[in-house]
């Protein structure tokens, strides 16, 4: 099963997040991403043999019980190169960087073989771009944007359901396989 760990935003956040897109220019040569696909990825897994998934699964829910549930709200706009638009995080991102690598050293227990280890960037990807593709109209449009805090309570984990169909354009679509309370 190919999966990773996250933090899914809460639904006040998703609607005002969702309003302020639909606000701002859509350049061509965007793809966006499904809003029920929005996800703040924590540790991303890859594909886990079926034999790991229980300790994987135990090993989590331990990391969310040993983690306190913590504010958080979207924050700004920024970019990788030409492609890829994202909206950060403001408020307990160090609490999240913390639930990020308990969620990476839960999997690496378990047996997952992690890729190396990069600083943790809290970041919700909104859309992909295709190479030269001119981002500023969106980034000009979102410059200021800030959401409204939600507490952030759950760590999930979620298969990524690659596309299947060879439609160009198609992306993954996700799921969350299971969920486990912060408790902290």
């Amino acid at each position: 099963m190919r999966v990773f760990a996250a933090v899914l935003p809460g639904t006040g956040a998703v609607a005002e997040l969702r309003d302020a897109l639909a606000a701002a220019p859509r350049p061509d040569g965007l793809r966006w991403t499904a809003q029920a696909d929005w996800h703040f990825t924590l540790a991303f897994m890859g594909e886990v043999p079926d034999p790991l998934l229980p300790d994987l699964r135990a090993r989590l829910a331990r990391a969310a019980h040993r983690s306190a549930p913590f504010p958080l709200r979207l924050h700004g706009i920024g970019h990788f190169g030409d492609r890829a638009l994202w909206t950060g995080a403001a408020g307990g991102t160090d609490a999240m960087r913390l639930l990020a690598e308990r969620a990476e050293a839960a999997a690496r227990r378990a047996g997952v073989a992690m890729e190396h280890h990069r600083r943790y960037t809290p970041h919700l990807t909104l859309a992909r771009g295709r190479p030269g593709t001119d981002l500023r109209p969106c980034l000009d449009a979102l410059a200021g944007f800030e959401g409204t805090p939600w507490q952030v309570d759950t760590l999930s984990l979620v298969r990524s359901n690659l596309p299947s169909s060879g439609v160009p354009g198609e992306q993954p679509r996700y799921e969350v396989v299971e969920a486990w309370p912060l408790h902290g």
